[in-house]
Order: C-alpha cells, then sequence, then structure tokens
C-alpha cells in the first residue's frame, strides 16, 4: 500500500479544512454572517437594508427571509407570510421595506429561532424573476440563568418570561434526576403553587428546606427558558434585631452632639456678655 510522506501529511489536512470552510460559505451570502444575539422572550432584530445591493426597485418590494429549513417570512406589498414555527412572531413592516429598510424582527424569541437566516429582494428582470441576497445573520438565543436565596417560610417567585413557557421541573440539591413541578393547564399540580397568567409568573409558597435545589422553566420542545438555582438558609435573628440597635444608637449620639452645641454656645455667649462688663 502506498502511503504519503510524513511531511506532507499536514498540507493534505489543510486543504481539506479549506476545502470544507469553502463549502460552509458557498451560499449566495459568501460573507460571513453578522452576529445577533438575544435571551428567550425578547425582541430580537435582523438588520437588513436592499439598498446596499439595489439602487431602487421598480416593482412592489419582495422580500424573503430564509433558513437552511426554508422560507420563514415573505412579504409582497400588504401581502405577508410566515412559517408555522413563527406563527404572529415575524414581521418587516410595509412602509420600512419601501424606504429600504428589510430588518426582520422577531418578537418573543425561542431557543429554536437559534440559527442562521439570509435575506433576499425577489426582483423581476426582463421577463423573470430573480431572487438577489441582501444579507446574512447569525442568530443566538440564550436562556435566563440566576440564583436565589431565600428563608423557610418565604415564597419563591419565578418568572415565566414567554407565553411558550409548557412546564417548570424540579431538580433536589441531593438527587441527580428532575421531576414536573407544574405543567401549564394541568389540574393536579400543588397547592403551593400559584400561577398569575397576566403576569406570566409562578409562586412557590411556604418554602421548606425540601425546596432547595434546581429550578428550569421548558418550552413545548423541552428546552430550557430559565435555569434557577435556589438555596434555603435560615434568616440571622443578630442582623433584624442589630439594625433598630444601630439606628437608636446612632440617634443617642446625634443627641449627644446636638447637647454639647447647645451648651458650647451658651457658655460663648455668658463670656461675651461678661467681657461687655468690664469693658
Amino acid at each position: 500500500m502506498k502511503t504519503e510522506p510524513v511531511h506532507i501529511r499536514p498540507f493534505i489536512y489543510l486543504q481539506c479544512f479549506l476545502l470544507a470552510r469553502l463549502i460552509e460559505s458557498s451560499s449566495l451570502g459568501s460573507a460571513s454572517p453578522l452576529l445577533i444575539s438575544s435571551t428567550v422572550g425578547n425582541q430580537a432584530v435582523l438588520p437588513c437594508s436592499w439598498r446596499k445591493r439595489l439602487e431602487s426597485m421598480t416593482s412592489t418590494c419582495y422580500v424573503q427571509w430564509a433558513r437552511v429549513t426554508g422560507t420563514v417570512f415573505e412579504r409582497r406589498g400588504s401581502d405577508k407570510w410566515e412559517a408555522d414555527a413563527f406563527e404572529n412572531r415575524l414581521e418587516v413592516p410595509e412602509e420600512t421595506l419601501r424606504s429600504g429598510n428589510c430588518s426582520l424582527i422577531i418578537k418573543d424569541v425561542q431557543i429554536g429561532d437559534t440559527g442562521t437566516y439570509e435575506s433576499f429582494m425577489v426582483v423581476k428582470l426582463t421577463d423573470q424573476q430573480t431572487k438577489v441576497f441582501i444579507q446574512g445573520i447569525k442568530l443566538l438565543v440564550f436562556d435566563h440563568k440566576s440564583r436565589q436565596t431565600l428563608a423557610p417560610g418565604e415564597d419563591l417567585l419565578l418568572e415565566l418570561h414567554t407565553s411558550h413557557s409548557l412546564a417548570v421541573s424540579f431538580q433536589h440539591r441531593d438527587k441527580s434526576e428532575s421531576s414536573d413541578l407544574w405543567v401549564k393547564g394541568q389540574q393536579n399540580n400543588s397547592p403551593r403553587l400559584v400561577y398569575d397568567p397576566l403576569k406570566n409568573q409562578l409562586t412557590l409558597k411556604n418554602l421548606s428546606y425540601s425546596d432547595e435545589g434546581t429550578y428550569k422553566v421548558l418550552d413545548k420542545q423541552g428546552l430550557a427558558i430559565s435555569t434557577m438555582k435556589l438555596t434555603i438558609e435560615e434568616r440571622t435573628k443578630a442582623l433584624k434585631v442589630q439594625q433598630p440597635v444601630e439606628k437608636d444608637a446612632a440617634s443617642d449620639a446625634a443627641d449627644r452632639s446636638s447637647r454639647s452645641a447647645l451648651l458650647s454656645a451658651s457658655l460663648l455667649l455668658v463670656s461675651f456678655r461678661f467681657s461687655h462688663l468690664f469693658w
């Protein structure tokens, strides 16, 4: 079997790497996509301006936004279409599109929205329509992460962040497995749980040491919208008692200072009057 000399192998690896990079960037948008990041539940704007590629539009503005899986949004004049996965969450305003701004607005972004997006303007050349690449955007969506320390008997407030929140799982600090603490729409949730649909919040009342652990808000795909680690600690009574004591001590010091200043002023006034008697 014929083998390559050892000193040639690094060049072969380099050629394979460059070929892979070439294939990866061989789409119409050969330039590196712009990076945009957001957190679940917020609004993301993928910037786009068709005037960078086209001087003017002789017909009705027609924009398309696509991912690897296919087209996710189209607008042609007042008509628009969006993929089912983004229902009522995508928009390119008609008035801004006419002025050259084809930016895609994604409302209530989800973890599943992460990926690369490409925008195209569909223009008519002679008797055919042609797609002109405008902009490539790579969107990164992150979950919320936090820590809380509460005392036994207090309440835990969990922000659900988005209307797409489906469940909350709980993993005790001493266990490796998690279980569903709350599922939207189910009637057998714990009576200690209070769900506020208007504020999109969940409250776990009357905490105990057994509630210490990790809480995750999950979407329909089971992806984490937020992760919160809860620690339960007894509040020290010394701190609560010490605060008013310090306040009283400070008040006494202020009173003593005030009385001392008043006494000094009185002595000064008396000495001034005596000096006038002798002069």
